[in-house]
């Protein structure tokens, strides 16, 4: 059972999405991860829709993530 505060969302069996565990005293809140391998799901390219622009997000044969605009 998840604690308040905590957010945990599970995807299909493999470790969680997203993770946000509570924050204690004055702990920095935790940056919200993604694994790149179930953002891409596949691909070696993504698009990302950002305030009106549109992104492409890959994945280069050496293992690196490119942003263009």
């Amino acid at each position: 059972m998840n604690r308040p505060n905590q957010i945990d969302i599970e995807y299909r069996g493999q470790r969680p999405l997203l993770t946000m565990p509570a924050r204690h005293g004055s702990q920095r809140p935790a940056t919200r991860t993604i694994s790149s391998d179930q953002l891409f799901a596949g691909e070696h390219e993504i698009g990302i829709e950002h305030r009106g622009s549109f992104y492409r997000l890959k994945i280069t044969r050496q293992g690196k993530l490119i942003l263009n605009k």
